[in-house]
């Protein structure tokens, strides 16, 4: 989804679906935030492989337990994919990290809090919505970048637990990354219109396009 100004971008977000999701979902979180940053490019890959059971449907890596090693290798693997992706996608439009967001949703969260404070500059910011960091303890690594983070999360999760949450709050915090975060009462595994909201002035922001008094059209169900 090009610039709303029709002008070349000067930044970039990088939308990453959860689980049996596709690209085309999560591109629906764009036209919400477009007004607030009318010169960014949105873009929202399919993840790399076919998700079983799950039609159109996509997958990171495939999920057979929330086993830690098994969740920690699976990123792993998959990283070097989306790092791929992202390298070409900043090519394209003539941009560097600081110019660059990535949201994620669910296991699309996982995968940009694992890929993105390993990149070798520091992103503009990261939106993790109902996810998770895969490797918490990882986020110790001094080699890592910090760039700005948001956490948003439904208290009624069934899908990825409140406390993987708090455990990765807990763990960007005592690492030194600049976080913000925010829990929806009631919410489970999806989208409400505070944290929509919130997403839309944390990208404002940390891209350098905040707009005063901005505020979503349509609540994403």
């Amino acid at each position: 989804m090009p610039p709303s100004a029709g002008e070349a971008a000067t930044s970039l977000v990088i939308l990453l679906h959860g689980y049996g999701s596709n690209g085309d979902d999560l591109i629906g979180l764009a036209p919400h935030w477009r007004s607030a940053l009318p010169r960014t490019a949105f873009v929202a890959p399919n993840a790399p492989e076919l998700c079983p059971g799950a039609p159109d449907g996509y997958q990171w890596w495939g999920i057979a337990s929330f086993e830690r090693t098994a969740m920690i290798r699976g990123a792993e693997r998959a990283a070097p994919i989306l790092d791929a992706f992202i390298d070409a996608e900043l090519q394209r439009h003539g941009l560097s990290e600081d110019r660059l967001a990535l949201v994620g949703f669910s296991q699309g969260t996982m995968m940009a809090l694992q890929v993105g404070p390993k990149r070798e500059r520091a992103l503009a910011g990261i939106v993790g919505y109902s996810g998770m960091a895969a490797n918490p303890e990882g986020l110790a690594d001094p080699a890592l970048t910090k760039p700005s983070v948001l956490l948003v999360h439904g208290d009624a999760d069934p899908m990825v637990p409140i406390a993987a949450f708090h455990n990765t709050l807990a763990a960007l915090t005592a690492n030194g990354f600049p976080v913000e975060n925010h829990v929806s009462r009631g919410l489970g595994h999806s989208i409400d219109m505070p944290g929509l909201q919130l997403g839309g002035a944390f990208l404002a922001k940390v891209l350098a396009q905040e707009r005063a008094g901005w505020k979503p059209a349509v609540q994403i169900l």
